[in-house]
């Protein structure tokens, strides 16, 4: 481990550049559930348990047009929540060390915006499925826009949300521009948007032949969506992937190295 730790050190020490990879287990040191497995998720959610639904069951646009108030009441928790959650401090020592190098850039699955919340610039972020912190509606095709004034109550003995957001051009039920399972309504605009911006990053490393470090924090294999950036990121432009995951740290020695640490003890390590 300390091989490791030395190596991973002295390669972030020498980039010119950082891409931050960040999924779901970026967020638990800042006290956020990665609904690992059906049991985590049900010990975030123990009323779902007893409804006999899965992740992957809430995690489906249906329910905005079958149930609304369920739908809202999984949604809008989260919401409220990622508004009350404070960024752990990991997020200040890569926010420091990407302050210090030529230029950064974020791919993330996380829809929570911690990484707005704790400083970093918006223009430099890719959120692959979307932001909670932006809706749109079930029905019409307005533009995507802020949910900065959604309010959500939910009655938590029933979990049912008391209030439903409706679109502001039709008032149909509206619903968090997230991407999820079976989702064929999603509106990408955003997302794609970010998307373009990466690439115009990754191209500019590789015009000024920048050394580029990738940084990757509790990305998963059930979903590798993340895990496939880091990688493709290291073969595309010859850069060096740390991968810190508690379980999940396993990488091929031509991509990196795998520090097996949670995500702020793992950071700690290596900043």
């Amino acid at each position: 481990m300390n091989r490791t730790i030395k190596k991973a050190k002295q390669k972030i020490k020498e980039a010119d550049v950082i891409l931050i990879t960040a999924g779901a287990g970026m967020g638990v040191d800042s006290g956020l559930p990665d609904f690992r497995g059906d049991e985590g998720f049900w010990k975030a959610y123990p009323v779902i348990k007893n409804l006999g639904h899965s992740f992957v069951d809430m995690a489906n646009p249906q329910w905005f047009d079958t149930q609304p108030k369920l739908a809202w009441a999984f949604y809008g928790h989260r919401l409220n929540l990622y508004r009350k959650t404070v960024p752990h401090k990991g997020f200040a020592l890569l926010k420091e060390l990407v302050e210090a190098k030529e230029d950064y850039f974020i791919f993330t699955s996380n829809v929570d915006g911690q990484f707005q919340k704790a400083g970093f610039d918006e223009e430099k972020i890719y959120e692959c499925h979307g932001s909670i912190h932006y809706m749109q509606c079930t029905r019409c095709s307005t533009e995507i826009y802020t949910a900065e004034k959604v309010e959500v109550e939910i009655d938590m003995d029933v979990f049912e949300a008391q209030t439903i957001p409706h679109c502001p051009q039709c008032d149909e039920v509206a619903r968090p521009n997230i991407l999820m399972f079976g989702d064929w309504k999603w509106d990408s605009k955003r997302s794609n948007a970010q998307s373009t911006k990466l690439d115009a990053f990754k191209q500019k490393v590789e015009e000024n032949r920048q050394k580029i470090v990738i940084i990757e924090i509790g990305a998963g294999t059930h979903i590798p969506t993340v895990r496939y950036e880091s990688e493709h990121t290291a073969t595309e432009l010859n850069g060096f992937v740390v991968r810190i995951n508690p379980r999940d740290y396993e990488i091929e020695e031509q991509y990196g190295v795998g520090i097996a640490l949670g995500g702020l003890a793992g950071l700690r390590e290596v900043l």
